[in-house]
């Protein structure tokens, strides 16, 4: 660091010794004493010596001066440090103020976000259970399916008693008893010979009507086996001519005219054990319900069947309740001649009170006008009679109602009058 002055003082010292070395000079030129030469020698010198004063001096400020600023530098420094020290202890004070509730938030948050990721977690691993679970109910809805698939290749047989007991299900579910609404397995004797429909389903009035439940399903197993499509195309193509063949066999019986004494409706029912049965061989022949009704066949699925045979249901209820109707007629004309006896005796019983009461009031009249007047003449002769007095016997005033039949409004206004509230 070069201080202003310093500079100055070596400026005018080397300007004083260039000047006397010039003037030292001119009098060695001019022929000057020695004297004189010497005096400007030591005058240099002198200069010199001073010149190294002022330069060690100027070194000593220099130093002093680079030493005071350097502590004047540290202290500032120093206190700088400490200044920036404090203001950023009160800067991370107030930040952290600022920040507490954020990081209170963030705490919330973080206890939050981990409840949830448990339950994630355990909701994940009930989740893979109930998948699990799922997966080996599926597998064992496969196996089953698979043996019943496999079941129910073995024959027309199975395939029969299957579907014979599915119809059984749907008849009770619809409310329909065996042996009383519907009955199993029995026999026709025909022109042809003996025809054995599966089920025979009593209706009001006396009417039935049959119901077939032999349908072939190998054609749809195969279709649902089969994973190349023109194959399943032509499985399903069987099916629908499985079941229209069944259908005009089942047609060609007429089972609606073999009956005998029972009426039946001009149609038979073809039991299909399965909704989707019936929708795949729609779906290859559209008019094949058509064709079946007019040929007097019902192709019925469960759910069908359920519907027609809730109305049998509906109709058996209303008949059971048109009998008891009947029934409660009776019974009311029953009542109607007991009650009409009852009143007779009613009225006898009142009549006889009528003729007591009568018989009474003329006996209480001879006592009264006859005996007793007699009597107490006795008080009269001052007669001891040991304090008991004569009693006053009163006839009975009170009639008998006579019981008569009440006419409808008679009947209403006792109503009326019976249901008034008492003040």
């Amino acid at each position: 660091m070069n201080d202003p002055t310093t500079i100055a003082l070596a400026a005018a010292t080397v300007f004083a010794i260039a000047f006397l070395g010039v003037l030292v000079l001119w009098l060695r030129e001019r022929g000057q004493s020695v004297k004189l030469a010497t005096e400007l020698a030591g005058a240099v010198e002198r200069a010199r010596l001073q010149e190294d004063a002022r330069a060690t001096m100027g070194d000593y400020l220099r130093a002093q001066a680079e030493q005071t600023a350097t502590a004047t530098a540290e202290a500032l420094l120093k206190r700088t440090d400490e200044t920036f020290r404090s203001r950023e202890a009160l800067h991370q004070e107030r930040l952290a103020a600022q920040l507490k509730p954020v990081a209170e938030s963030l705490a919330k948050f973080e206890a939050q976000v981990t409840a949830v990721e448990k339950a994630r977690a355990e909701e994940t691993g009930g989740l893979k259970a109930q998948i699990t679970a799922l997966m080996e109910a599926s597998t064992a809805t496969q196996a089953e399916a698979r043996k019943l698939s496999a079941a129910l290749r073995r024959g027309a047989g199975v395939q029969g008693r299957w579907g014979e007991q599915t119809l059984r299900n749907v008849l009770d579910a619809a409310g329909l008893s065996a042996q009383y609404d519907f009955v199993e397995q029995f026999s026709l004797d025909t022109e042809e010979g003996r025809r054995r429909p599966d089920v025979k389903v009593r209706m009001p009035a006396g009417a039935v009507f049959a119901i077939d439940a032999k349908c072939s399903l190998n054609a749809f197993m195969d279709a649902q086996e089969t994973a190349d499509e023109s194959t399943r195309d032509a499985a399903l193509t069987r099916h629908a001519q499985s079941v229209r063949g069944h259908m005009q066999g089942l047609s060609s019986k007429a089972y609606w005219d073999q009956f005998g004494d029972e009426r039946s409706p001009d149609f038979v029912a073809m039991f299909v054990p399965g909704d989707g049965f019936l929708a795949a061989a729609l779906d290859r022949m559209p008019d094949l319900m058509t064709e079946a009704m007019d040929k007097r066949v019902l192709l019925v699925t469960p759910t069908t069947l359920f519907a027609l045979c809730k109305a049998v249901a509906y109709g058996w209820r209303v008949e059971e309740q048109a009998a008891n109707a009947d029934k409660i007629a009776a019974l009311g004309r029953e009542l109607y001649k007991r009650l009409s006896v009852m009143g007779g005796h009613a009225s006898s019983v009142g009549k006889a009170l009528e003729a007591a009461v009568s018989r009474y009031n003329q006996f209480v009249g001879s006592l009264e006008g006859q005996v007793l007047t007699q009597a107490r003449r006795f008080e009269d002769l001052k007669v001891d009679h040991e304090g008991k007095e004569l009693p006053v016997i009163e006839p009975v005033e009170t009639a008998v109602r006579s019981l008569s039949k009440l006419t409808a409004t008679e009947a209403a206004a006792l109503t009326v009058s019976d249901a008034a509230p008492t003040s």
